[in-house]
């Protein structure tokens, strides 16, 4: 899918043997397509992958960015543009942009949106907004010019998507397949640990209850640690009961991220609860992240009341 870079920094600065290109590692998608195909509503879903989005970039000032990216401390590593016929006479200027970020060994993509004449018209009158290029014409006219002008394009194109049939949660999971692959590891997994007498989130997906363990507040040694502390994690997974919850609750939250991952929910949030926050509720979310990694998922982990010991 990729093109192959050219060990080459630039035509004036050869790099040497086995010396690693600024570019090497960085990649361009370029999200390109029919005016009304979805390319802003694929912009937002790639923007929430990570990569860095810049809408209607004339095609030109694509050099520039990415050299600009690929030459300083700049942690961002995936850039998307979208490009199209908005950029009106700019638009030319795309296949030589391409050569050269060809010539400069970065890895490029491009991703064209396409939908049928009839859904485009339609879509077009629900938003009451003129094609880019009807300029006072009929609205299939500026479609046609605009097929005309992406003919190219769309033969070069690495990932193609019909969108006439596709809702937006369908676009979306689209998306996620092509770039990322399908199911659950298009799943990020954040867990948070909390106490309840703090009050419970409003902002998770799940909420487990862990009180019913022991409580290693009651344990003089254990008191004044935390959840992080082998100690406490020790005797709270060792707890009747601990390894039979987390059985279950990985299989239950396994089964619900495979479901999100068809309906393009690729963020969850799951909070794990006890009475003040700093043993039980820790112990095992951590616990029940490092199941979820071995499952192939990305998980994060927080405790929301670590910082209240101090205070």
């Amino acid at each position: 899918m990729f093109r192959q870079p050219i060990v080459q920094v630039n035509a004036d600065q050869p790099a040497s043997a086995g010396e690693p290109s600024p570019a090497d590692g960085f990649e361009v998608l370029l999200i390109t397509g029919m005016s009304g195909a979805g390319r802003s509503c694929a912009a937002n879903s790639i923007e929430d992958m990570g990569w860095y989005v810049v809408d209607n970039m004339p095609p030109k000032l694509l050099v520039p960015l990415v050299d600009m990216m690929t030459n300083s401390s700049s942690k961002i590593h995936q850039l998307a543009c979208v490009i199209d016929v908005r950029s009106r006479s700019y638009f030319d200027d795309l296949s030589q942009v391409l050569g050269h970020l060809d010539d400069l060994g970065v890895r490029t993509r491009i991703l064209f949106l396409d939908a049928s004449d009839e859904v485009l018209i339609k879509r077009y009158e629900s938003v009451r907004r003129p094609h880019p290029l009807q300029q006072g014409s009929r609205l299939i006219d500026g479609i046609d010019e605009e097929r005309t002008l992406l003919e190219g394009l769309k033969e070069r194109a690495d990932i193609v998507i019909d969108t006439s049939a596709l809702n937006l949660h369908q676009l979306s999971t689209k998306l996620y397949e092509g770039l990322l692959g399908a199911g659950p590891s298009t799943v990020s997994v954040h867990i948070f640990s909390f106490g309840f007498k703090y009050g419970i989130p409003i902002d998770a997906d799940f909420v487990a209850d862990v009180r019913f363990l022991p409580n290693p507040f009651w344990v003089p040694e254990l008191r004044e640690l935390n959840g992080t502390d082998k100690p406490v994690s020790d005797y709270v997974l060792s707890s009747p009961g601990a390894e039979d919850f987390l059985d279950a609750y990985e299989k239950a939250i396994a089964v619900a991220i495979e479901g999100y991952a068809q309906e393009d929910k690729h963020f969850v949030t799951i909070a794990v609860g006890c009475t003040g926050g700093q043993h039980r509720s820790v112990a095992m979310s951590e616990a029940l992240a490092r199941r979820l990694r071995s499952r192939g998922l990305s998980v994060t982990v927080s405790a929301r009341e670590l910082p209240k010991r101090h205070n």
